[in-house]
């Protein structure tokens, strides 16, 4: 394996949705054609004795796994939602609720860690919501779902304990970035 294809595999783990061939070149410093070029090296390594594919659409990419692990992946989630939420799985939930709506990428940034199986668990039981970025369309934004709210017994995020405090807190942290960048 080259090592942009293993850069690929790498980045496409992590991210885990669709990522645009554009992208990839500018993270790997070459052209999209080159990024094209090695994901499509990687999809036929991975063919054989691997649990995982890449799937183009529309000038992205994605690395998922093959059809025929679907139904022990299913039983693996299946099992996620009957046990009780791990901790990982309400930090995540607590970022996301007083964040919210935010990115992946910023649920990482905070937690240092991959959170793609935490936010799809929180998805499937219902605990959060996924929408389009607007200002990003390749991004989805996490927020908490109404499911969650009734749950808690409250009409609105705003109810949270120590929601002001919490948002103030990110608006400085957000103005901290900006005047560094």
């Amino acid at each position: 394996m080259s090592e942009s294809e293993a850069k690929i595999e790498a980045l496409l783990f992590v991210y885990g949705e669709p990522l645009a061939f554009k992208r990839l070149a500018e993270i790997l410093e070459i052209t999209p054609a080159e990024a094209e070029e090695a994901a499509k090296l990687l999809g036929e390594k991975l063919e054989n004795g691997s649990g995982l594919k890449i799937i183009f659409e529309g000038g992205r990419v994605q690395l998922v796994t093959k059809p025929e692990y679907g139904s022990l992946v299913e039983k693996l989630v299946r099992e996620e939602t009957r046990e009780e939420l791990s901790p990982a799985s309400l930090e995540t939930l607590a970022i996301v609720s007083y964040l919210g709506p935010v990115a992946r990428s910023t649920i990482e940034y905070i937690r240092g860690v991959n959170s793609s199986f935490i936010l799809r668990s929180l998805l499937i039981r219902g605990l959060v919501e996924r929408m389009s970025d607007p200002r990003r369309t390749n991004v989805y934004l996490y927020k908490p779902s109404f499911d969650l709210l009734k749950f808690f017994g409250i009409g609105a995020v705003e109810e949270l304990p120590e929601f002001g405090k919490f948002r103030e807190l990110d608006k400085m942290f957000e103005s901290n970035e900006k005047t560094q960048s």
